[in-house]
């Protein structure tokens, strides 16, 4: 954290009559970072820092007079009195979160989602109803500080397994799920997710804009993107260097998608049950292929690989299924070439974009 960056929190606090105090977790816990940055060596091939094991430290970081903590992740917005989430007592809790099942209505589909997305799911480590998110907890520190070798069991046994994808967050899961209190979705409501569900309107949660760079665009007329920019207009972070990076982003995305799309027609590769709201969504029109796949069938993924390889150059696929990028790659598909994760372009944004991209075709 930047000198800069340090002021601006403090700027915040101040015109809210708070107090923020910084801990460089660097200097407190030199030694056991270095071990598990010895232990996960991987994490430098993917795009999470040894960042993300700090929220390990919080229990000895803070006084212990202090025997309850909120943590939140860097991509949530506060839209409640965060005084109702204080005021849960944990009793004998470790912690609290969101199961991850709480954020689909479709309680079958959510757990299937679990089980093909989910490393830890699937592997029957955890059960998919308990899986969580740690975006944001509710921290028990006068049971964590008497239990430290919980934590150190659950680094040593993720860092074995062949797959890790969220790292801290598996380590919470491994040695919690079983354990912690379930809170209500409306303390960690996933926005990649609320859009799905159509709903329309923001309400009194905690959102939190993890999942990609589709989860937060430009337009404004979508509730989740304009409560993101209310926030964001009343920081000290709000100014022409912010707009000048996020327009070029744009800008560089749109010449890219254009360049690629350019002779070429768009074809979306979805489940069964997104067929509809994909072709509503993105406007499809008779000549461009639905291509629908089952994911947890290998024989089904193997048949999509063999048709879209024979399309290659012709077509542009969009991907609305999960773990499929990663098997095009290892048939040399180019990602932002020859395909797109079309879950991240799942915005209204990019929605529009491609809807005008089409209207521009026809003229």
């Amino acid at each position: 954290m930047t000198d800069d960056n340090r002021e601006k929190f403090i700027q915040v606090a101040e015109r809210y009559n708070q107090l923020v105090k910084f801990y460089n977790v660097e200097e407190l816990f030199t030694n056991k970072i270095a071990e598990i940055e010895q232990t996960f060596p991987q994490l430098k091939s993917f795009h999470f820092s040894i960042a993300t094991f700090y929220r390990f430290f919080i229990p000895q970081i803070l006084p212990a007079e202090i025997e309850k903590v909120i943590y939140l992740d860097a991509d949530i917005i506060v839209n409640l009195d965060l005084n109702e989430l204080w005021e849960i007592e944990l009793g004998d809790k470790p912690l609290g979160a969101v199961p991850n099942l709480f954020q689909i209505k479709d309680e079958k589909a959510s757990i299937e989602r679990s089980m093909t997305s989910i490393y830890f799911c699937k592997s029957n480590f955890v059960k998919p109803e308990d899986y969580f998110n740690a975006g944001v907890l509710l921290l028990n520190l006068k049971l964590l500080r008497n239990d430290t070798e919980t934590l150190k069991s659950g680094i040593k046994f993720v860092a074995e397994q062949p797959t890790v994808q969220y790292f801290d967050q598996d380590v919470l899961n491994y040695c919690f799920s079983t354990t912690f209190l379930k809170l209500p979705v409306k303390f960690n409501r996933y926005v990649m997710l609320a859009r799905p569900e159509e709903e329309l309107t923001v309400e009194k949660k905690i959102y939190h804009y993890a999942g990609g760079k589709g989860v937060l665009g430009l337009d404004i007329n979508d509730p989740f993107n304009r409560l993101w920019w209310s926030y964001f207009i009343k920081t000290p972070w709000f100014g022409i260097d912010a707009l000048t990076k996020i327009f070029q982003n744009v800008q560089d995305s749109i010449i890219r998608f254009s360049a690629v799309l350019s002779g070429k027609t768009r074809a979306f590769i979805v489940e069964e049950e997104n067929v509809e709201y994909i072709e509503k969504k993105f406007s499809v029109h008779d000549e461009e292929k639905v291509i629908v796949v089952d994911s947890k069938s290998e024989q089904s993924l193997q048949s999509l690989i063999n048709l879209v390889s024979i399309s290659k150059g012709r077509e542009i696929f969009f991907t609305g299924v999960l773990n499929i990028d990663s098997k095009l790659k290892e048939k040399k598909f180019v990602e932002g070439k020859d395909f797109f994760n079309g879950i991240e372009f799942n915005s209204p944004t990019w929605a529009k974009l491609m809807k005008d991209y089409n209207l521009i075709m026809e003229m």
